[in-house]
């Protein structure tokens, strides 16, 4: 009666210690009502009797006939099952036959169907005998392991402790790629340390504290430059021929394939700045060409926009200085004036031996195919030859109008002074460095990196490394500095570490405003909060609401949002697998998954701002777009939206394309490889991500897919013939109609009605978007699929939204013993309308949350 063949059944009776609270019984929730937990409790002597009963005979009406001890069709027997349940693998079954129940996919169609009634029934007995079977065994204590900061919270929580950003110095650069479980990447069993993990530590701290805090004093010098404007190697010769170096052209976009022009440093400065600091930049630079009259599709940008000067830091030491580094961070952003030269001014921070670098945000696509075009199709509009190469461009430069931005002079000045900066102030106060306060200095910088109150045992440390570098005779600010790298090198600092009592199941105030304020700004608390800490109110409820609904409305939110929309939608992983740069180019000229993101970052703040249903993420009349994913999308505002205008919220009503998370563009590319789509991993993707139902592993040996070499068959064509192999039928009757309607949208998540050719001869071939789900429910394209979902399976999506939210802020996933408190904290928010700021208050408000 279940789609779980042997190599399944084991996989999950292996993890089973580890399965999370929605996996178990997500979609319980469509036909049990909330007071059937009560009835569980509470239950008469005769109501005890019955579930066994009740479960024998629906098993030998409906399911013996495949699954008894002979035929055990999908290597399942049900001729022992019976109540009470035993123990973990008597749960696994109760579990998965109430999946195939609730959403009606056993008994098979074409079998007898129970009634309702029976149906019911027979749900609401492994119901209650779940709930008495998991209350006896013996719980892991559903407590977070003692975590590290991740890695972004670690840059995040060093620019809080340094009042100033930090991303320019690439402090978690050479760590290791963070380790994530259901894609969460703050759950404590995942973050592990290794010795080289803890070396970097050290290395980071070292040079953070050196750079910002043990930089010489340094008078402001001027550097000016407007000539010897050496580029890329195979830019020189024609730019010694056009203008002997005396300009730095910018024509193409940083993300290119080529590397032609898209970066531009000073020659002349490569060493770069002798100490890190605030610098002025003067910049006198020119639009070129924007009006030119080749043909725009050469160059693939939209020349009615102005084009824009970007600056980014760059190391000669980190790698080609005209090639993308792993530090670049944009400091600033000027649109840059058409034909006539103007002066441009910037404020950027650039770290010691950096040397600004100039970028063309919106540039051209790949200025060296751009060349090679121009010189084929409009060789007979210059007075010379165009060479037998095709790639020079001294000629266009003299003669033509090649788009590019032209830059004639820069000055930098700096470091600008700062009396105190604002790393002194943050680290020792406004008074700055005091040596006959330094240890006190120390501490209470200590305590505002450990996030409690310190003890006479994190002090001694701290005085001993002191006292040690003074005998040793460093001056008395670098031995604080020594120390201030211990701080920052500690457990204490680098753990979000638990002061509440081991005998306590309730976080105390210190380490409840902790998980509280990693959950919501992904950094440590603000003075507010340590202050509602301190005095011991934040434990209670009326505190800790004022305090949560105040977290929520600071921009600060964003920690939240970016992170949390990055792990339940997996869109870390969006643009790991691109797409051929030939067929898609927009989705690197405008920098595409960047707008793709954000779209789903503002309509979840959207939602959880003004408290919207989280029913809009399954279908909603408005979305939130900027002008490339307008055009991408083909919506009316493409032709009105600028540049400059950024995202705006835009109505989508009457549009049968987009609406709801999977009509974004993000989440339709994320669920693609990229090079093209199927069914089956994007309906994996709604089924574990959407709907919290994870499919079982496939069996060891799983019959490949054919590959359509020929064309003349459509992917849902391949998978017909893939799923007459039984074993996979099982589960790809399940999973493909997740994904069919979904075909209407190609890689990168455009529109499509046919398929790309396969060849030249090759016809396109429709793209067939209806289904049936095996519940029977039909749909004939997205908009219809969105309906089916949003009518039969909207349960399912909110339980699992909350699992979530929950597995997210608490840092750990949901265990059996979390089930009953997440099922009455959903019917909770149900019965509130479900509103993402509601559901988001009663998440951090509930005991699950609030426990060790």
């Amino acid at each position: 009666m279940s789609m779980l063949n042997s190599h399944a059944k084991a996989q999950r009776r292996k993890g089973f210690a580890n399965k999370t609270l929605g996996s178990f019984f997500a979609p319980l929730r469509l036909c049990v009502r909330p007071e059937w937990l009560v009835l569980a409790a509470f239950a008469s002597s005769h109501a005890a009797d019955a579930p066994p009963k009740v479960v024998q005979q629906f098993l030998g009406k409906y399911c013996l006939e495949c699954h008894d001890a002979d035929v055990q069709k999908g290597d399942r027997s049900f001729e022992k099952f019976e109540l009470p349940l035993k123990g973990t693998a008597d749960l696994i079954e109760a579990r998965d036959i109430i999946d195939q129940l609730t959403l009606k996919e056993m008994p098979p169609k074409k079998a007898d169907q129970p009634s309702d009634e029976e149906r019911i029934a027979m749900i609401r007995a492994l119901r209650d005998g779940t709930v008495v079977a998991y209350g006896k065994l013996q719980s892991t204590g559903s407590r977070t392991v003692m975590r590290r900061l991740s890695s972004r919270e670690y840059e995040n929580t060093l620019a809080v402790l340094f009042g100033r950003r930090v991303d320019t110095l690439g402090l978690t650069a050479g760590f290791p790629k963070e380790k994530t479980t259901e894609h969460m990447d703050t759950i404590g069993k995942s973050l592990v340390t290794s010795g080289f993990l803890v070396d970097q530590y050290f290395q980071s701290a070292n040079r953070l504290v050196e750079t910002r805090l043990g930089k010489p004093a340094t008078p402001p010098k001027d550097w000016k430059f407007n000539g010897h404007f050496v580029q890329y190697e195979e830019l020189q010769g024609s730019h010694k021929s056009a203008f002997n170096y005396r300009y730095l052209n910018l024509y193409e976009q940083p993300n290119s394939d080529t590397r032609q022009g898209g970066y531009g440093h000073i020659e002349d400065f490569k060493q770069g700045v002798p100490v890190s600091g605030l610098y002025d930049l003067e910049v006198e630079a020119t639009a070129m060409h924007r009006d030119t009259h080749y043909d725009p599709a050469i160059f693939g940008i939209d020349f009615s926009e102005p084009f824009i000067l970007g600056v980014v830091p760059g190391d000669v030491t980190a790698g080609h200085i005209h090639y993308p580094q792993p530090i670049e961070p944009v400091l600033a952003t000027a649109v840059v004036p058409d034909n006539e030269p103007k002066r441009l001014k910037f404020r950027v921070w650039l770290e010691a031996g950096q040397t600004p670098r100039f970028i063309f945000p919106n540039g051209p696509y790949e200025s060296r195919a751009a060349v090679v075009t121009i010189n084929k199709r409009y060789k007979d509009e210059f007075k010379g030859d165009v060479g037998s190469s095709g790639v020079g461009r001294a000629h266009i430069l003299k003669e033509g109008k090649l788009p590019h931005i032209r830059i004639s002079e820069i000055a930098i000045h700096g470091p600008l002074p700062e009396a105190p900066g604002a790393e002194e102030v943050a680290v020792f106060g406004k008074e700055g460095f005091q040596e006959a306060k330094a240890l006190d200095q120390l501490n209470a910088f200590a305590e505002k990196a450990y996030r409690r109150p310190i003890t006479d045992e994190d002090k001694k440390p701290i005085r001993a490394l002191y006292e040690k570098r003074i005998a040793e005779k460093a001056s008395p600010r670098q031995a604080a500095l020594d120390a201030l790298k211990l701080i920052l090198c500690s457990p204490s600092f680098l753990y979000l570490s638990e002061i509440t009592d081991e005998s306590e199941k309730r976080l105390k105030p210190y380490d409840l405003a902790t998980r509280l304020s990693y959950a919501l700004w992904s950094a440590p608390p603000d003075e507010a909060l340590v202050a509602a800490a301190k005095s011991g109110k934040l434990t209670d409820d009326a505190e800790l609401k004022k305090q949560i609904q105040r977290m929520i409305a600071d921009e600060r939110i964003n920690g939240f949002v970016n992170g949390f929309i990055d792990s339940w939608l997996n869109l870390r992983d969006l643009g790991s697998q691109p797409p051929p740069r030939e067929t898609n180019r927009a989705y690197y000229a405008e920098d595409l998954p960047s707008s793709m993101k954000t779209e789903a970052r503002l309509f979840f703040r959207d939602l959880l701002k003004n408290n919207g249903s989280i029913t809009q993420f399954i279908d909603c009349e408005h979305t939130f777009v900027d002008k490339k994913l307008a055009k991408l999308y083909e919506l009316p505002e493409k032709d009105k939206l600028r540049l400059a205008d950024g995202f705006q919220k835009v109505s989508l009503k009457g549009n049968n394309h987009r609406g709801g998370l999977l009509g974004m563009a993000a989440v339709l590319t994320v669920s693609a490889n990229g090079v093209e789509t199927s069914p089956v991993t994007r309906g994996v993707w709604v089924t574990e991500n959407f709907l919290g139902v994870p499919p079982p592993p496939p069996p060891d040996v799983v019959p490949a897919i054919d590959p359509d070499v020929s064309g003349a068959t459509t992917i849902r064509d391949r998978l017909a013939k893939h799923r007459a192999d039984a074993a996979c039928a099982e589960c790809h009757r399940k999973i493909d109609p997740l994904g069919f309607s979904l075909e209407a949208y190609d890689p990168v998540g455009r529109w499509r009605k046919k398929y790309p050719a396969a060849n030249k001869k090759a016809k396109p071939a429709d793209i067939d978007t209806t289904g049936e789900f095996p519940s029977g429910e039909t749909y004939a394209d997205f908009t219809g699929f969105k309906h089916v979902i949003r009518d039969t399976r909207a349960d399912l999506f909110s339980r699992h939204l909350v699992r979530q939210l929950l597995t997210y802020t608490t840092g750990r996933t949901m265990e059996l013993a979390d089930d009953l408190p997440l099922d009455q904290l959903h019917d909770k928010v149900k019965k509130q309308g479900l509103g993402l700021h509601t559901i988001m208050v009663e998440c951090l408000m509930s005991e699950i949350f609030r426990s060790r």
